[in-house]
């Protein structure tokens, strides 16, 4: 499973009312039996949203955001997935089936990452369940 940014985002910021669940399922998964993929884009997109101060009242320290980025990586079942030799087949093959453009591209390229490597995406950007190839998990919406 390779976690995207939203999720990375909810589980550390405890004023959000996705903070509970976000983290626990997070948690569990990093410290449970199955790898669980945390892409750069999505370590970056962290950092990058949570130390922007015109994204929170109370940003953090980038300092602070680069040692929970260690701290998952640190974790019994992280893992840092990286792109086959099969990525560019892949993440062109759902752009062009998808028409993906601007923002969705990133989400291209962590779904053809999870299908490379044969797991799924944790999000809760229902923007996912667009690619008919991929397993997608809310958190979420498994926490209603």
């Amino acid at each position: 499973m390779l976690v995207d940014a939203n999720v990375l985002l909810y589980a550390q910021d405890d004023s959000s009312p996705h903070h509970p669940a976000a983290l626990r399922w997070l948690v569990d998964a990093l410290n449970g039996d199955v790898r669980i993929g945390l892409p750069w884009p999505s370590l970056l997109a962290f950092v990058r949203i949570r130390t922007n101060p015109r994204a929170y009242a109370r940003p953090l320290a980038p300092d602070a955001a680069w040692q929970q980025v260690s701290d998952w990586l640190a974790a019994p079942a992280a893992w840092l997935p990286t792109p086959t030799e099969r990525h560019a087949a892949v993440l062109t093959g759902l752009a062009r089936r998808y028409q993906i453009g601007g923002k969705a591209v990133t989400d291209a390229h962590l779904a053809a990452l999870a299908i490379e490597h044969g797991v799924g995406v944790c999000s809760a950007d229902t923007d996912f369940a667009r690619f008919e190839e991929l397993r997608w998990v809310n958190p979420l919406a498994s926490a209603r």
